[in-house]
């Protein structure tokens, strides 16, 4: 097997991350609040419900931002049903999972969620664009944010919650480009409702980050034009345009599967080029960064029978996806495409936290436990915090249906505030080790600290109810870091982390 190779240089540099990169999802879809972060009566429910085995998770996992409360779910969200005494809340269809909300998690419970997170957990919110509009919008926000004295923010501190929320982030909708969505709307009608909301809200706070919604997929017919002429309503109104993927093997086609990164930069790219094309045309200076707010490895294929056979149940088992070590893989991979083009993307949500195709899973009045894709991301959040310096691979190279010729490397690295250096690494190769080889230019490095690898003699290997810790990451032998050359086997099917110092 050819020697994968590339060089580190501290004068060729990506950009700094930002640690909203490391956001996920709450949505009120399936298990993800009730049984997954909330349920009262559990053995470690605290006082509010919330199981303290899952926060001690989330806190593990190295969770930022969490974007709330959907997801589909928005799209039909009326947010005064979720605050106020939980007996006086009423229950509600939930149109886009076919499933009963009864409201017993809402505004004040996510906010409270969040601070025992912790500080780093930013709220991420969500308005209703599709069955409501900017009336909504801008009452949600009064009653979220405002500190006292008029009818909503006094309404707020008669529920108990005295200090506003401090919600800066707002998504202006969610996925209005589909079809499936709750009141879909064409790009030229949601950019108007876009523009106007964004406006609406910055007249009450003229600091609000605010999130256009984008491209359900680069699959979708719109793509491109949808962000064009969303962009050319609301360019000057908003931070961010929103980006959402999801993959999968299909056809039982697992090497397209374990390259999908090449759709996710592909994906990234385009969307940015698009974002300066409108720039340029407006003759702004301005730059419109990208939220990446729902990615993940997801079974699309199975989720529609499962929703359509549903009779509104409450917090139905739905998306429970069970991960395997390849899915793993793909997943760490999707993480490299996000540092990759850490100057641009600079919001991602891993959709999502816990239950629903999610890094932590649940038993009712049992225990949590981590899936096979929890380890990446906890790996990636507490050493991938830096400057992302420029990774170019020269690999050896595999055939893919779906995106032909592919590296069976995928690698970036992340240099910290005390000189330390992070590679992360993926080798998509099923059955054969990848020897690597890093040039070290400059960078002061003498020792490896550790080489942390993700792999399994069987790539179907998952962790379950029965077997919790049947896939864990385990060290590496043989790295070596001599004469500022790094040396190193990559596992076949791994994902890898090297720390450097």
């Amino acid at each position: 097997m050819r020697t994968a190779r590339f060089t580190l240089d501290p004068a060729f540099t990506v950009g700094d991350v930002n640690p909203r990169l490391f956001g996920s999802f709450v949505e009120h879809l399936g298990r993800c609040v009730y049984t997954g972060i909330f349920e009262p009566g559990h053995p470690t429910a605290d006082a509010a419900g919330l199981r303290q085995d899952v926060l001690d998770l989330v806190r593990e996992l190295g969770v930022t931002t969490i974007r709330y409360p959907g997801g589909n779910f928005v799209s039909g969200y009326k947010w005064e049903d979720s605050v106020g005494p939980v007996e006086d809340r009423p229950r509600r269809l939930d149109l886009a999972w076919r499933s009963t909300e009864t409201n017993r998690f809402g505004l004040s419970e996510y906010i409270a969620f969040l601070k025992k997170i912790g500080p780093q957990a930013e709220p991420m919110m969500a308005v209703n664009l599709g069955t409501r509009g900017v009336a909504e919008a801008l009452e949600l926000q009064e009653y979220s944010n405002h500190p006292s004295g008029t009818a909503l923010s006094d309404l707020r501190v008669e529920h108990g919650d005295k200090d506003p929320f401090g919600i800066r982030m707002w998504c202006l909708g969610n996925e209005m480009d589909g079809p499936w969505q709750t009141g879909h709307k064409t790009a030229e009608e949601y950019g108007r409702v876009a523009a106007e909301t964004a406006r609406a809200m910055r007249q009450i706070d003229p600091g609000v980050e605010l999130v256009a919604c984008g491209s359900s997929s680069q699959a979708m017919e719109t793509f491109a034009e949808w962000e064009a002429t969303v962009l050319k309503e609301t360019y000057d109104l908003v931070d961010y345009i929103s980006l959402h993927a999801y993959y999968e093997p299909l056809d039982g086609d697992v090497d397209s599967f374990l390259a999908s990164a090449v759709d996710m930069e592909s994906f990234i790219e385009n969307v940015i080029v698009t974002c300066d094309h409108i720039g340029a045309r407006l003759k702004s200076k301005k730059k419109i960064n990208l939220s990446f707010d729902e990615w993940n490895v997801w079974y699309l294929s199975r989720t529609e029978a499962q929703v359509s056979a549903l009779d509104w149940p409450e917090a139905p088992r739905l998306l429970e996806d069970n991960y395997s070590v390849t899915d793993a893989v793909v997943f760490g991979s999707l993480l490299i495409a996000l540092l990759r083009h850490a100057d641009r993307v600079t919001v991602a949500c891993l959709a999502q936290l816990v239950n629903v195709i999610a890094p932590i899973m649940t038993e009712p009045g049992g225990p949590a436990w981590r899936q096979t894709t929890f380890f990446p991301f906890a790996q990636a959040s507490r050493y991938g915090r830096g400057e992302v310096l420029d990774v170019r691979v020269d690999s050896p190279t595999y055939e893919t249906k779906k995106y032909g010729e592919t590296d069976l490397l995928h690698a970036t690295a992340v240099r910290a505030a005390d000189g330390t250096v992070t590679v992360f690494a993926v080798n998509r190769g099923r059955t054969e080790s990848l020897p690597l080889e890093v040039a070290l230019g400059g960078l002061g490095l003498d020792s490896v600290v550790e080489h942390s690898v993700l792999s399994d003699d069987d790539p179907d290997a998952r962790n379950t109810l029965a077997e919790p810790e049947r896939v864990t990451p385990h060290p590496a032998e043989g790295t070596t870091l001599d004469d500022g050359r790094l040396s190193a086997v990559l596992e076949p099917l791994s994902w890898n982390v090297i720390r450097l110092a």
